[in-house]
């Protein structure tokens, strides 16, 4: 999950621990179903990959590679990673402490609305471009206000409203070249939602036409040239 600026480390604690810490292990074993059965396919196994916004880490944790990284402003963030994941606890739009041209991807999960400002995000995408390698990836996923409406702002620190169409926009601005774009892919969120089995997850991902029906979250992939 997110970094956030406008928030003081205490209540970003807060936030993460009231919405995640219930739902810890659940969480864990839903994305390590979604990591194989889907976002792996997109992360070569000798790669880079940095996880912005990493949250509790549920995707570096599972995601195999040759090296990991793990961006968040939340200091308890670190304390989840695996050993081997490199933590930078920073503001994702300040510049990353990270070298040019040094990573193979840049994930990205239900993030990029927390961030305060259209320029925040573009100076963050600004970074991930620097930091990737010629034909690196993006792969970024969030909720797409066109299908979740008013839900977005259920979130108190929901900021930006993005669609798959406005954020292939922002990538190709500054550089990128959209690889794959999906209006449609999961449901919007997991927080206060039933817990569904992670065998209904395994068949859903093999079903593109249910996305069509219940997802309401983007994923937009776009490579460095």
């Amino acid at each position: 999950m997110p970094s956030h600026r406008d928030e003081s480390p205490t209540q970003l604690a807060a936030i993460y621990h009231n919405r995640f810490d219930l739902d810890e292990d659940y969480r864990n074993h839903i994305w390590k179903t979604l990591v194989t059965g889907w976002f792996q396919r997109y992360v070569p196994a000798r790669s880079t990959v940095l996880d912005l916004g990493c949250g509790y880490g549920q995707f570096i944790n599972n995601i195999v590679c040759d090296k990991k990284y793990a961006m968040d402003l939340n200091a308890v963030s670190g304390t989840k990673l695996e050993d081997g994941v490199m933590f930078i606890e920073q503001d994702c739009s300040t510049t990353w402490n990270l070298a040019d041209n040094s990573l193979d991807v840049v994930f990205t999960s239900n993030f990029f609305e927390h961030l305060l400002t259209k320029a925040d995000l573009e100076s963050t995408v600004a970074q991930a471009l620097r930091c990737l390698k010629p034909g690196g990836r993006i792969i970024a996923m969030g909720p797409n206000i066109r299908f979740v409406g008013g839900a977005y702002w259920d979130f108190f620190d929901h900021h930006l409203a993005l669609t798959e169409r406005s954020l292939q926009e922002c990538l190709e601005t500054a550089g990128f070249r959209a690889e794959y774009v999906l209006d449609r892919f999961l449901p919007y969120t997991m927080v206060n939602a039933p817990r569904y089995p992670a065998a209904l997850l395994r068949l859903y991902l093999r079903l593109p036409f249910l996305w069509k029906r219940f997802g309401r979250q983007f994923v937009v992939i776009a490579t460095k040239p």
